[in-house]
């Protein structure tokens, strides 16, 4: 019998563009070598531009869904995405407390796409009470991380990103990595904290255009390095390699954003394809050998 590779329990939404959600993280994981095992919390109905509506799947589903496979299979790291509602993001929070030794990843999703809300004040203010503490890293980018750290519109506007990611951990995590997505920086700022500080900071080129599921690629990449041994600082470094690979490897399927490869390495370059192109039309054009 072959053995069985990392395993990541998901807790995400599934969305039917494949960009984000549910078929972001199983791609992602997947090609970092994980067995992802799915839990669907919400259904969205939306296309690679944004959502129209969502429906939360009922937390009694939900709970039954993730207690099932974690009586039978070892869970090697815990992901969350989209929780869909309070009493999702409750029946998950208690998960985590009932297996304090699997290392939860929490990536904050609070809109999408065309800047849809899919959080209010009370998932976020539960967030913090309830699962925060329970989680090893959360990943928000810096709009998200201001949401996360004060319920106050005119302090959010101002707050320095230092003093947001303390915020956050003194609600009880153990680490905050903050993307400097929307920060009006040349680069892509992104910088993890440990409640002694900065643990480490990175700059990625920022990438004209608009992706859809970037946030989800980096949280479950870290999720998969994580699954397969690396200690925390590596795991977001590799996983920011990885995507940041992803994203440059971009493509858009539809009318609204890009998404990114999360495949890249099992497709040839640009450079690999053309000369494909090339050496099929020199052959069409060589003469016939004689007999």
């Amino acid at each position: 019998m072959n053995p069985t590779p990392p395993t990541v329990l998901v807790f995400a939404a599934n969305d039917p563009s494949g960009g984000a959600g549910l078929m972001a993280d199983v791609l992602t994981l997947a090609s970092l070598g994980c067995h992802t095992l799915p839990i669907i919390t919400a259904i969205t109905v939306q296309d690679s531009a944004g959502v129209q509506e969502f429906h939360a799947v009922d937390s009694e589903i939900v709970d039954e869904q993730a207690r099932f496979i974690l009586e039978d299979i070892k869970i090697d790291v815990i992901k969350v995405g989209m929780v869909g509602s309070v009493e999702n993001l409750a029946v998950i929070a208690e998960i985590a407390s009932d297996y304090p030794d699997i290392p939860l990843i929490l990536e904050p999703v609070f809109s999408m796409g065309r800047g849809e809300e899919l959080s209010n004040e009370e998932l976020i203010s539960a967030m913090r009470e309830l699962l925060l503490p329970h989680t090893h890293l959360v990943t928000p980018n810096n709009t998200e991380a201001r949401l996360l750290a004060s319920d106050d519109p005119d302090e959010q506007e101002d707050m320095p990103l230092d003093a947001a990611a303390q915020r956050i951990l003194e609600c009880g995590c153990e680490y905050v990595l903050i993307a400097g997505t929307h920060e009006k920086t040349p680069k892509v700022v992104n910088t993890l904290y440990s409640r002694l500080g900065r643990v480490r900071t990175d700059q990625w080129p920022r990438l004209p255009g608009s992706y859809h599921g970037a946030g989800a690629t980096l949280a479950s990449a870290i999720a998969g390095a994580l699954a397969n041994g690396a200690e925390i600082a590596d795991a977001v470094k590799d996983a920011q390699d990885f995507t940041s690979q992803a994203l440059s490897a971009a493509f858009r399927p539809g009318m609204g954003q890009f998404i990114p490869d999360r495949m890249f390495w099992a497709r040839p370059t640009a450079e690999e394809a053309t000369a494909e192109i090339e050496a099929a039309i020199r052959k069409e054009l060589e003469p016939p050998t004689q007999s």
